[in-house]
């Protein structure tokens, strides 16, 4: 018998993940339609498949997530227009402030898809993402969204409401996001989510804070939203409004179980017990973090507090191993100490970040189990030492991140197959069309 729309994946070794997490020899996967239908032992399996990936040399796990991701930055690569910043406001001030000012449909879109294919080649599956282009912000989610249904990821958007180019532009930034996610919980459509976009509490007044959250609490939604990302922000909430980032927030009702509280470098004891209290999320992000020179957020301290921590990474990259392992670098030098943080770093990624889209898609994200999504990557790996449930997160951080990924499935859909993409999309006309508008876009600049 022929199982139609299926996928079966066979002969690797299968990384779960998950609350349980298990690692599987001599076991494969079947992919029915959006879905893992079956994991079991190989010799089970033997109805006639659509489609059969052999994974020999490879190890099989979920698609990776990322939990903070600013597609729009794609087109920055090389600029070398941006006066030398000598603190993190000059910047935002001296290169993103003036870059998203200049963005248009165009640019709003090809950021996203480039980026976006390299989130395949990446294994990168799902991506949380903030956007700004402040004189192009009609429309600009719908763009970018259209950008990852073509490459056949997820992604939740949202757009970044910000006080700084004026009050007719933060009300466009109020009614973008909005619109948005009004369509996405009318059309549930599982590549798709919307949270309501915040840039950050030093760049919004009281007017406009109350309105975005009367607005994004009346769509039973969720806020994304920089947290003290600098010592700045503190410091310019403190003097203006007399009360520290968090508190801020929390009393707007900006915080809760559904929104993500990017950063967090600087948040002082009561702060963090305000966030846990809520249930709010925190993302960490520690390559933008060091390439900024903001510090480093104790992500260890602030899981003993109980605050979920996922991990993102700014739009530095889309290979979600290669900040883990910063990440983990970045915890030894905070504490100076070569052995704290192991497991609050490996956490952030492989567990948090699960429990973190779990909130927000209805089909179970960040593991391979029967029913969850049939987003997997294969990836080139044969382990040199043991490779077992007490030794995977090291081969993870200290071996698999090195290796290259073969083959990205996401939807049950194969989006790259021996390093080929599969998806209806020319990466080198996209690329080509990309570079032609970035021309356009540093004259602009």
């Amino acid at each position: 018998m022929t199982l139609a729309n299926t996928i079966l994946i066979k002969n690797g070794v299968i990384i779960t993940l998950g609350e349980n997490p298990k690692v599987l020899y001599n076991h494969s996967v079947l992919i029915e339609g959006e879905r893992v239908k079956k994991i079991g032992e190989t010799k089970t399996f033997t109805d006639k498949y659509d489609k059969v990936l052999d994974a020999h040399g490879k190890v099989v796990m979920p698609g990776f997530i990322n939990a903070h991701m600013h597609f729009y930055s794609t087109l920055v690569r090389g600029l070398g227009k941006a006066n030398p910043s000598n603190n993190f406001n000059e910047v935002l001030e001296n290169l993103w402030w003036r870059l998203d000012k200049k963005l248009d449909a165009d640019t709003n879109y090809y950021s996203a898809l480039i980026m976006a294919i390299s989130a395949i080649k990446h294994g990168t599956t799902t991506l949380i993402d903030h956007h700004a282009s402040p004189f192009a912000a009609k429309g600009s989610l719908n763009l970018i969204a259209k950008a990852v249904k073509e490459t056949g990821l997820r992604a939740s958007l949202c757009y970044e409401v910000s006080d700084r180019d004026g009050e007719k532009i933060a009300q466009e930034g109020l009614e973008e996001n909005t619109e948005f996610i009004k369509q996405c919980q009318k059309n549930n459509d599982e590549q798709l989510k919307g949270l309501f976009g915040l840039h950050a509490s030093f760049t919004i007044n009281d007017k406009t804070l109350e309105k975005a959250s009367q607005l994004g609490n009346d769509l039973n939604t969720g806020f994304h939203v920089h947290v003290a990302e600098a010592e700045s922000d503190e410091d310019y909430n403190v003097k203006n409004f007399g009360m520290r980032v968090v508190e801020r927030l929390d009393k707007f009702g900006i915080l809760g179980n559904n929104s993500i509280a990017a950063h967090c470098v600087h948040v002082n004891d009561n702060e963090i017990d305000i966030l846990a209290k809520n249930g709010t999320v925190v993302v960490h992000n520690p390559q933008s973090n060091l390439n900024n020179a903001v510090g480093i957020a104790d992500i260890i301290k602030l899981q003993e507090k109980g605050i979920l921590v996922g991990l993102g990474t700014d739009a530095m990259t889309v290979k979600m191993l290669e900040e883990l392992r910063v990440a983990l670098w970045a915890q030894h030098i905070r504490n100076q100490n070569p052995t704290c943080g192991f497991m609050e770093v490996a956490n952030t990624l492989l567990n948090n970040n699960r429990i973190i889209a779990n909130k927000y898609w209805n089909i179970p994200l960040g593991t391979i189990e029967e029913g969850a999504a049939a987003d997997i990557v294969l990836i080139d790996y044969y382990a040199p030492t043991p490779l077992d449930g007490n030794t995977y997160l090291g081969h993870i951080i200290f071996g698999i991140s090195q290796a290259a990924v073969d083959t990205t499935i996401a939807n049950g859909k194969v989006l790259m197959e021996n390093k080929i993409l599969k998806i209806d999309v020319n990466e080198e006309e996209a690329s080509a069309k990309a570079q032609e508008l970035t021309v356009k876009l540093w004259e602009r600049f």
